[in-house]
């Protein structure tokens, strides 16, 4: 039985890049550890753990009924609008410095997306960007000034 999705389509979000797994270190604290437990609650198998070991969502089958987010136990799972596909993959909120040693691809809250962005969507909360989706306007500014690549474009459009 298909599951019929409502309007606006929303989905579960991975809020880590996994680049403190893929460094071969343990992880940053903030990060993804894999551990499959979203992957267990999903009822819809939308839910896989990828090969750098962070949990991964397709947005085709997530229906955005938020059990994941719930069981999270790094609570980095949100539920994000599908038609902005602009999105930070980080939840570090360690400083500069310290977030580099953690993660090769960590957010080191710099401030250049919050000053690029134009519709004032985005900004710098406890060391790592936030887009505040009720405002952007998924132009992907931030995305392509983001020294760290943090900042992504699901579509993989912007780069």
């Amino acid at each position: 039985m298909a599951i019929k999705k409502k309007f606006p389509y929303r989905s579960a979000f991975v809020a880590c890049n996994g680049g403190c797994h893929v460094n071969g270190e343990n992880g940053c604290e903030y990060g993804c550890i894999g551990c499959g437990v979203c992957a267990e609650a999903c009822k819809f198998d939308a839910i896989h753990i990828n090969d750098t070991g962070v949990a991964e969502v397709d947005e085709e089958k997530c229906i955005a009924c938020g059990k994941c987010t719930r069981e999270c136990p790094k609570q980095i799972i949100r539920i994000h609008n599908c038609a902005n596909y602009i999105t930070v993959r980080c939840s570090n909120k360690d400083k500069g410095k310290d977030a580099r040693q953690a993660c090769s691809v960590s957010c080191i809250g710099c401030g250049i997306c919050e000053k690029t962005c134009t519709a004032s969507a985005v900004h710098v909360i406890d060391n790592c960007a936030v887009i505040d989706e009720d405002y952007c306007l998924s132009c992907g500014m931030c995305a392509v000034k983001c020294p760290r690549h943090v900042i992504t474009d699901l579509r993989g459009i912007l780069e």
